[in-house]
């Protein structure tokens, strides 16, 4: 199992010790260190539509309008930390957020 978050993340931290203590093998990738590839981009954006993007985060707030109108592919690739987190991969299955519905799919 791949968790997709930043290490400042709480919630990205609360999934993976939940995770971990489930007795699940998880895989911590930091998306400001290792960006995500555009492939990665393309099929979370197909898999999650414009959810993808938080536009609730400090980074969005911080944004130029101009940036803004950009495509959530280049946003994402210019902005690693506008995912929404945590994307869960295991296999072709996939997570986003860590709410109730998902915290009971894999816990």
């Amino acid at each position: 199992m791949i968790l997709y978050g930043i290490p400042t993340c709480d919630t990205c931290r609360k999934a993976k010790k939940a995770l971990e203590a489930a007795g699940q093998a998880v895989t911590f990738r930091d998306v400001r260190a290792e960006p995500l590839t555009s492939d990665e981009i393309g099929t979370f954006l197909a898999a999650f539509g414009d959810r993808l993007v938080n536009r609730a985060s400090t980074t969005w707030r911080g944004l130029s309008e101009t940036e803004r109108a950009e495509t959530p592919e280049a946003l994402l690739a210019a902005h690693p930390a506008l995912m929404k987190r945590p994307i869960l991969q295991s296999g072709d299955r996939l997570t986003l957020g860590w709410d109730a519905k998902t915290q009971a799919e894999w816990l």
